[in-house]
């Protein structure tokens, strides 16, 4: 008796989940969404990845001459991603890990066409086209959207502090006579800086690129870039 009045609950529970989902079932399948929801929206969404990399805002207007004596500006870079470095050939701190993350980052993507990269020197007094001509071929730099840039040390400056907001100083305390940042800038093909976000949801802003972290990362977020 009591096995009876089970099958009979089972069967009712059973009856109105078909009245009640079936509908909606036939409904799904015939308008197409059969795989559609919130849960699936990384298969049928559109580009998930790009849309984590946060947009910063448009990246500083810059014209300089590079280690070719050629007149190179942020209209050259436009449709192709870039990163971006303030440095000089001279600095006995961290431009040499930078230059290697650097070439770490050009081996990484040589031979597109679409990305390049923008090393600026904040001693132009000193790193003259000449001497960054001579200090990519030291480097060993293959990449022919490569630009080492120098110009007018305020104008540079200025770009540096004023407009991407990376520390570039003088300071004849420290060894070498400049101070500057170790992060590097990544522009999109629209000229616009992003970045990722930090473990709590912050954007980062600008990637390091004195730790093996942040070049991973900078390499992950151009490719994301690249397939925009």
């Amino acid at each position: 008796m009591f096995k009876n009045k089970s099958y009979i609950g089972i069967s009712f529970i059973i009856l109105i989940f078909g009245i009640y989902a079936v509908p909606k079932i036939i409904s799904r399948i015939q308008n197409n969404e059969i795989v559609q929801g919130d849960r699936l929206d990384l298969v049928t969404g559109g580009n998930k990845e790009g849309e984590m990399l946060t947009k910063i805002g448009p990246a500083p207007k810059f014209e300089l001459l590079n280690q070719d004596n050629i007149k190179i500006s942020n209209e050259t870079y436009l449709g192709k991603v870039y990163v971006l470095e303030f440095f000089f050939t001279t600095c006995p701190s961290i431009c040499p890990k930078m230059n290697q993350s650097m070439l770490l980052i050009e081996k990484k993507f040589f031979g597109n066409p679409n990305f390049g990269i923008v090393s600026i020197t904040i001693d132009p007094s000193h790193d003259t086209p000449a001497v960054l001509k001579a200090h990519s071929e030291l480097l060993g730099v293959k990449s022919s959207n490569w630009n080492f840039l120098t110009g007018d040390r305020e104008y540079i400056f200025n770009l540096a502090n004023k407009g991407f907001n990376l520390y570039a100083g003088e300071n004849s305390n420290v060894k070498g006579g400049f101070e500057h940042s170790g992060l590097f800038a990544l522009v999109d093909k629209n000229g616009n800086i992003r970045c990722r976000k930090d473990d709590f949801g912050n954007p980062i802003l600008y990637y390091d690129g004195l730790e093996k972290k942040g070049v991973r990362d900078i390499q992950q977020d151009i490719a994301i870039l690249l397939k925009e």
